[in-house]
């Protein structure tokens, strides 16, 4: 049984189509939900890092508690965490250091060349993780 599960969200809809289908198992198993957002700032010439920095962390927590107050109205436990840096080290890291079960989160599905071009953190996150993993390829539309 799983009582915490964390969701990566990436703030796409692609990534976002996990949520329907997580929401029913989070509510069958009464389990909390982790929404968690990994950001980095491109930061330009004459840009302060910092601030760059601040900006993204800030829009990150918007868009999370966003999410974070639609599955509340619904009845879920949900905290929200954003972290800086890696996308894939910073989800297995925060899944190491917290009581999380399972790790959700779509992909795209992506295969050859472009998966070895672009990468893929749901790959990552599946050969690295020592948590369960839960996967669902989502359709691009």
């Amino acid at each position: 049984m799983y009582t915490s599960i964390m969701v990566p969200l990436d703030g796409s809809k692609l990534a976002e189509a996990i949520l329907p289908e997580i929401e029913k198992v989070a509510s069958c198993m009464r389990a909390r939900l982790i929404l968690l957002r990994v950001c980095r700032a491109h930061v330009f010439p004459g840009k302060d890092p910092t601030t760059a920095e601040v900006e993204v962390v800030r829009e990150a927590e918007e868009y999370l508690n966003g999410i974070a107050a639609q599955l509340t109205a619904r009845g879920l436990e949900v905290e929200v965490h954003v972290r800086y840096g890696d996308v894939a080290e910073e989800i297995l890291t925060h899944s190491k250091r917290n009581d999380i079960d399972l790790i959700s989160m779509s992909t795209h599905g992506r295969s050859g060349l472009n998966r070895w071009l672009l990468g893929s953190v749901a790959e990552k996150i599946l050969r690295h993780s020592e948590k369960p993993v839960l996967l669902l390829r989502a359709e691009e539309k």
